[in-house]
């Protein structure tokens, strides 16, 4: 049975369509590379951010109301234009998807068969125009109409530099075939892999999870490189 806040963001996400600025769209070079590994480099963006640690599948758990903050700060400010609060510069948008970075303590990989020790931050990009002071409204805004604690969520600015990616398709356990695609891919073009405590495994979410069978679900993968010597 769908919430009220399902609810909201299934009928909010509908109306994403007539929206005018898609980042799917505008940027597909980032959001929607084929299905062989390609080297991109990727500008600095601000994000909404929330930082975790644990399996992210657990029902209610860390990670799925990090997603439902997310969610509620992201469309407090795309609908910010129909309240008091004036954004300088805001146009229409569609909310980005949703991305990930993941890493495990003491791991240079992911160790998908131990999900328990995934540390992850949760991230939705802002547009270009939104400000600190907007997302600090954003936040009081969702706390106090949603109903929901939305003080995790910070203003983080990310620049990941140069990166190899893939669009993977199918489950998150089959990400290693798509992983093997890229190192090969960098390793035959004069590239390694380049992670670090900033620099982390990448994934951007193309699918809507309840809706698409895993099977069929499209995530982008990214990871740091760098050029050998």
């Amino acid at each position: 049975m769908c919430s009220q806040f399902d609810l909201f963001f299934m009928f909010e996400a509908s109306r994403d369509i007539m929206r005018k600025f898609n980042y799917k769209k505008e940027y597909k070079e980032y959001y929607m590379p084929k299905d062989k590994p390609v080297i991109v480099n990727v500008p600095k963006s601000n994000y909404i951010a929330i930082k975790g640690k644990g399996d992210p599948n657990v029902e209610d758990g860390d990670y799925q109301r990090a997603i439902g903050v997310l969610y509620a700060a992201a469309y407090t400010l795309k609908m910010s234009y129909k309240t008091d609060y004036k954004i300088k510069g805001f146009y229409e948008y569609v909310v980005p998807p949703l991305e990930g970075f993941w890493w495990q303590d003491n791991v240079e990989r992911i160790d998908y068969s131990d999900k328990s020790t995934f540390n992850w931050i949760s991230v939705i990009r802002l547009p270009d125009f939104v400000s600190e002071n907007d997302f600090d409204w954003a936040v009081k805004t969702a706390t106090n109409k949603k109903k929901i604690d939305c003080s995790s969520a910070t203003f983080m600015t990310i620049e990941e530099g140069l990166c190899v990616q893939i669009m993977h398709h199918g489950s998150f356990d089959d990400e290693p075939v798509s992983v093997a695609l890229m190192d090969k891919y960098i390793a035959d073009n004069g590239y390694t892999n380049d992670f670090s405590e900033t620099r982390l495994h990448h994934e951007i979410y193309m699918s809507d999870a309840r809706k698409v069978a895993p099977e069929k679900w499209k995530t982008v993968i990214r990871h740091p490189i760098k050029k050998v010597d």
